[in-house]
């Protein structure tokens, strides 16, 4: 399931600055997390942006977890 999902996830360097979107479209997965985080519910934003699917969001949450998981290296600095 976890890779059905991140297929909804595409990254084009002409398209809203190479970061990434859903679907091709010009919503960024930054853009549905900003929601997410401001509180407002799956339901309200499929309503805001009748296009998305639920799994639009549960893709760009995946992603997320997906990004955050990799290892840091701290830089060194003198």
């Amino acid at each position: 399931m976890k890779t059905e999902l991140l297929r909804r996830i595409t990254i084009n360097p002409g398209q809203c600055g190479g970061r990434p979107c859903i679907r091709g479209m010009r919503i960024r997965v930054q853009d549905i997390l900003d929601m997410l985080a401001a509180g407002t519910s799956e339901e309200e934003i499929l309503g805001d942006y009748p296009y998305l699917e639920l799994d639009d969001i549960r893709a760009a949450m995946t992603y997320a977890a997906a990004y955050l998981n990799h290892t840091i290296v701290p830089v060194q600095t003198r």
